[in-house]
């Protein structure tokens, strides 16, 4: 601005714009020193899996923080992770074992065969639904933030598997306490006790990748989350979790599907490892098909959810 004369209005002057350009070479050195690349623009797999694994403690953080912050505004806090899964497996021990009587056929120990199938099922369960909402509950980090969204269903089911530890122990002690009643059939601690073990990390892979699955379709159509805990309840009666499948549905030509469907397998492959049950020995048959179904829907999964990973945040 110029100095004028006094009574004399003056026009402000505005200094040009500042043109600013960049040469190709320019632009890809800089993306090269920096190792920028675009947002919004699925990365390749190879890619994806390293910026994955460059993130492990963030999937780690996610789930510890979310595991501890699920309850922390109750009076009981945690504990409320182990009487949740107890009265829910009483209950149905209550109704379908002693009023009903249909999980005592063919079972030798009601409690325990019951309380090992809500245990297992409740965290399959939870898993799959931690995926469905990993995406829509983290909807501000997802649209400002670039990181591999696949992060997000992966700590869902690990806060899942950090909450099961201590349940796991729960189920086993009152698994062993039922052996005492007079009308219950013994469990006793055998050298298969530890089998529990890889039984669980193969139900752990294969719920992460029912987690992908859920996330990626739900992502796509809102719609199916209303629906997912209807058929989560179906697969439930469908899995044997407060019933015996050889007894109730192995009479009948497609029985077999209901047996070796995964959920079924991995139940199958707790039992064995806990329960003195007759209809479920340890089967190294059921431990082939339980790693296959993991595999499986492990590597589907999280190949379907990569597949989308450019539309998470813009649909």
């Amino acid at each position: 601005m110029t100095n004028a004369e006094p009574g004399l209005e003056t026009t402000p002057t505005v200094p040009p714009p500042l043109e600013r350009t960049f040469s190709p070479a320019s632009v890809g050195t800089a993306v090269r020193e920096n190792s920028l690349e675009p947002i919004g623009v699925r990365p390749r797999l190879g890619a994806y899996f390293r910026e994955l694994w460059e993130r492990r403690s963030l999937v780690r953080v996610m789930a510890v923080s979310k595991a501890y912050a699920e309850n922390q505004s109750t009076y009981l806090g945690q504990v409320w992770t182990l009487i949740s899964p107890i009265i829910n497996a009483m209950v149905y021990v209550l109704i379908f074992g002693f009023l009903l009587k249909l999980g005592r056929q063919g079972i030798d120990n009601t409690i325990a065969f019951i309380v090992v199938g809500v245990f297992m099922f409740r965290f399959f369960e939870r898993s799959v639904m931690a995926g469905a909402h990993s995406l829509k509950n983290n909807m501000n980090l997802v649209r400002s933030v670039q990181f591999p969204r696949a992060v997000l269903p992966i700590a869902g089911v690990l806060s899942e598997l950090t909450v099961l530890g201590p349940a796991l122990v729960v189920m086993c002690v009152i698994s062993y306490l039922s052996g005492f009643f007079p009308f219950a059939g013994d469990v006793t601690i055998d050298w298969y006790w530890p089998l529990l073990i890889p039984a669980v990390v193969l139900m752990w892979i294969f719920s992460t990748g029912c987690a992908f699955l859920a996330a990626r379709w739900v992502a796509m159509t809102p719609d199916l989350d209303n629906v997912l805990p209807h058929f989560m309840r179906i697969l439930m009666y469908c899995s044997g979790v407060i019933f015996s499948i050889d007894r109730y549905l192995g009479q009948f030509s497609w029985g077999w599907i209901m047996e070796y469907q995964p959920v079924a397998v991995y139940l199958y492959l707790v039992r064995s490892a806990i329960l003195n049950e007759h209809a479920y020995p340890p089967d190294a048959t059921m431990w082939l098909i339980g790693a296959i179904w993991a595999v499986l829907f492990a590597v589907i999964g999280f190949l379907v959810f990569w597949g989308g990973e450019e539309r998470y945040g813009r649909d």
